[in-house]
């Protein structure tokens, strides 16, 4: 069997369900080199060289890629602060490995305004209506007025987004983070005191995610995943970077019809081959370069935004389904003849355990969490042992863990990923469900209602009510 080399640049559980594809190939030896933001227990056991660095630093990165490049093939990167930094182009022309993932000036997830003003050259009528405030253009004006007078043509429905990722409060939405103009201005103010900031419609509808493999020249979609941003059950609680996602049997969510999908595939093409003619190079793409952000309105689809990486969670609902070896997937992005993608036709479930405070779970509810369990090891054994009953149709992704004198401490952020397949969402989630009350230790807590029948059944109704109105 060829031997092959991956050096893999990790953040957490996303990226530990790429080091899994990999490690599953029937077709090459994989020899894993690992860039980890902290000793993740899956890749400090799996992995031929492990390296630490907790910055992510890609100036360190690329010393590792250097001194082991005589055993390198390539690079795989699924982060998105070291893709926006350039670490594509640093490790290609320094250490002259081909890396998967968009090129710096590609990273598009780094302006939000880049991503407007190319949605309204290439797909406006998916374009929510947005206003551009720059710092730069109000020093001698009022900027309260301007914003006021922008809401009034929204009716206040409204979506406040630095332009950048800033000091401030991040993307703040009318109805869920402020219920008033002026705590909208405070909001505002916040972010644009760092830099520009987008005001833009907000829509209601129904979210779906988009993600798809590129090789530069072609866009292969993946299908559809749901992700819930909402710390608590029922869709409560401050928004997170993903408490759990479901992907159904067909390539489309429950509450979406096989014309909605194909309407999903058409505006997807229409940005990537737009954007393509706009770019010189037939490999700056490379990677996952559109993770698009669909939002169902009943009258069409509007594009939130989009990513340059993998989705996480996302991402780990396709991973373990994708019946291509996964090193030739990576080999054909970089050799340029990515033409399609075979995935099963399965259901995933993905349930993440999150630390006691994350989501502010233990400030919410302290009755819930066991004192004496904080802080204590995370105990990942019989959720592992559960392959004995379920084979490969569940896979335990630890995220922001790590391991010190040999047992497994969660961080700060989502802990542990458990991933179950099934040939229904119900099957899956009972599989993810049970692998999650399997795991002790941390007083680790999760929702418990990620991909409900009656979560999606909400979601069907809403989007029924939404083609009546149309």
């Amino acid at each position: 069997m060829e031997k092959i080399g991956v050096l893999l640049v990790s953040y957490g559980a996303r990226e530990v369900s790429m080091a899994d594809a990999l490690l599953r190939s029937n077709n090459y030896q994989v020899e894993l080199y690992v860039a980890d933001k902290q000793k993740n227990p899956f890749n400090a056991k799996h992995a031929t060289k492990h390296a630490v660095i907790p910055s992510l630093d890609i100036q360190e990165i690329a010393k590792f890629a250097e001194a082991n490049k005589a055993t390198l093939d390539f690079v795989l990167v699924g982060s998105e602060n070291p893709i926006i930094k350039g670490i594509r182009d640093l490790i290609e022309q320094k250490v002259g490995l081909p890396v998967i993932c968009p090129k710096k000036e590609y990273a598009i997830e780094e302006s939000k305004v880049a991503q407007r003003i190319l949605f309204e050259e290439i797909a406006p009528q998916a374009n929510p209506r947005f206003k551009v405030f720059d710092p730069f253009d109000y020093k001698d004006k009022d900027v309260k007025a301007a914003v006021y007078k922008w809401l009034d043509e929204l009716d206040n429905q409204a979506v406040v987004k630095p332009d950048k990722p800033a000091l401030g409060k991040g993307v703040g939405v009318w109805g869920d983070h402020f219920t008033n103009r002026e705590q909208l201005f405070e909001h505002f103010l916040s972010n644009f005191q760092y830099g520009t900031v987008i005001i833009e419609e907000k829509v209601p509808g129904e979210e779906s995610s988009c993600m798809g493999f590129c090789d530069g020249k072609h866009f292969i979609p993946l299908p559809d995943t749901r992700d819930y941003k909402r710390a608590f059950d029922g869709d409560a609680g401050p928004n997170t970077g993903g408490m759990g996602s479901y992907k159904d049997v067909a390539d489309w969510l429950p509450f979406l019809t096989e014309t909605d999908r194909e309407q999903e595939l058409t505006l997807a093409n229409k940005i990537f081959n737009g954007w393509r003619k706009k770019i010189p190079d037939d490999t700056a793409l490379r990677g996952v370069p559109l993770y698009l952000a669909f939002m169902h309105t009943g009258k069409g689809i509007k594009i939130l935004e989009i990513n340059s990486r993998p989705g996480d969670p996302e991402i780990m609902n396709l991973t373990p389904i994708i019946k291509d070896d996964f090193v030739e997937v990576c080999l054909r992005m970089v050799e340029g003849n990515l033409t399609g993608v075979e995935l099963e036709k399965a259901a995933t479930v993905l349930t993440y355990k999150v630390p006691p405070d994350y989501g502010g779970y233990q400030t919410a509810f302290p009755d819930r969490i066991n004192a004496s369990q904080v802080n204590t090891p995370v105990d990942l054994t019989k959720a592992e042992e559960l392959t004995k009953k379920y084979g490969d149709n569940i896979r335990i992704y630890p995220g922001s863990m790590e391991v010190r004198d040999g047992k497994n401490y969660a961080l700060k952020s989502r802990a542990v990923g458990i991933l179950g397949v099934g040939g229904s969402i119900e099957e899956a989630r009972q599989i993810s469900l049970e692998g999650a009350s399997a795991i002790t230790g941390g007083a680790l807590w999760n929702r418990t209602d990620v991909a409900s029948k009656e979560h999606i059944a909400k979601s069907i109704s809403h989007m029924e009510h939404l083609r009546r109105r149309a």
